[in-house]
């Protein structure tokens, strides 16, 4: 359970706030630390929002007043020791901040973290965290409605729908509830168009995305005894041949739950150093388990990994016999 009226009074008793988000943002991590800005400023405190990546072209339109700026030691190292609070927005690992974790961790400033993902480290002075909301911007709108800290207005409207719309798989995971789909509607009141919002998100794709799309399908493969895992592989040349982005890559994996039969999805993806690999599952497979043997972690069926100094054919082979192991473990948890 989350103590609002301590995240209230956090927020009423500070003058100024350091917001940032884990590497590659989603729609919830930009739509969480925008909403967050706006009642921020709606208190007259003073608001940074610095992430280590750049914001993805798709969600640009979230940020209405231009105020994220991506991340420059030389230009933004000192504001770590100059804020009141600094806050970790849906990340619960400081090694997801990358070039910043240096900064927040040495920071002597008050910490704290939203979020709802599992398996937390002890980076912050503070934890708002419950797996069980169905997105960090489900968490900061009912920091809104059960402390009454600000009225919700468009502002705060629009990016929170855009947050829980994302996280959601556009309402059709677990976590869409009843009670959601009244949180939804009360969003819609505040004049949110779920048409624009999709079309700005999924809808207005550059080139280099659908063809990466072509790519990563192209590339997409079956593996073990039962052929229940399908994995796909994207390498650094392909990027630099269709001029794509990391953040090109949101949700791609998803295709691989796409085959008859499959239950547990990976997408490898190189990068300049090491690579990332992106897990899902069907089910109540916890695949964020396995993630966790790869130094990452998630939600039980979507997870990820970052392993740094590593060559991806080398651990390939490597990942994908610990899933089939994993699968067969988890053989009683496939039910969907």
């Amino acid at each position: 359970m989350i103590d609002f009226y301590q995240l209230k009074q956090i927020l009423q008793e500070n003058n100024s706030f350091l917001l940032t988000t884990h590497v590659n943002p989603d729609g919830d991590a930009i739509g969480s630390e925008i909403a967050l800005y706006f009642i921020l400023k709606e208190l007259g405190k003073k608001v940074y929002i610095i992430n280590h990546s750049a914001t993805p072209y798709n969600l640009d339109f979230l940020d209405t007043d231009r105020v994220i700026e991506k991340y420059d030691e030389h230009k933004h190292q000192h504001i770590f020791n100059e804020v009141d609070v600094l806050i970790a927005v849906d990340f619960n690992r400081p090694d997801r901040i990358v070039s910043m974790q240096s900064g927040f961790d040495k920071s002597k400033k008050t910490k704290i973290c939203i979020d709802h993902h599992q398996d937390n480290a002890a980076f912050v002075d503070y934890f708002f965290v419950d797996i069980s909301y169905s997105a960090t911007g489900h968490i900061i709108y009912d920091l809104i409605k059960k402390t009454g800290i600000v009225n919700l207005r468009y502002t705060t409207a629009l990016p929170l729908y855009a947050a829980i719309m994302t996280d959601t798989g556009s309402f059709r995971f677990e976590r869409t509830t009843p009670e959601l789909h009244l949180i939804i509607a009360d969003l819609l009141n505040q004049k949110v168009v779920p048409s624009g919002v999709f079309d700005k998100i999924y809808d207005q794709s550059k080139f280099s995305k659908i063809k990466l799309t072509g790519a990563a399908l192209e590339s997409m493969q079956l593996y073990g005894k039962d052929m229940k895992i399908a994995y796909m592989i994207l390498k650094q040349e392909t990027f630099k041949k269709l001029g794509a982005f990391e953040s090109d890559t949101d949700n791609l994996v998803n295709y691989t739950l796409s085959v008859e039969g499959v239950v547990i999805g990976l997408m490898f993806m190189e990068l300049k150093e090491g690579f990332k690999v992106s897990f899902r599952s069907k089910g109540t497979i916890p695949i964020n388990k396995l993630a966790g043997e790869f130094g990452g972690g998630g939600h039980i069926n979507a997870a990820g990994a970052r392993i740094h100094n590593a060559k991806l054919e080398e651990y390939i082979p490597k990942i994908l016999n610990k899933t089939e192991e994993y699968l067969k473990s988890n053989s009683g948890n496939n039910n969907v």
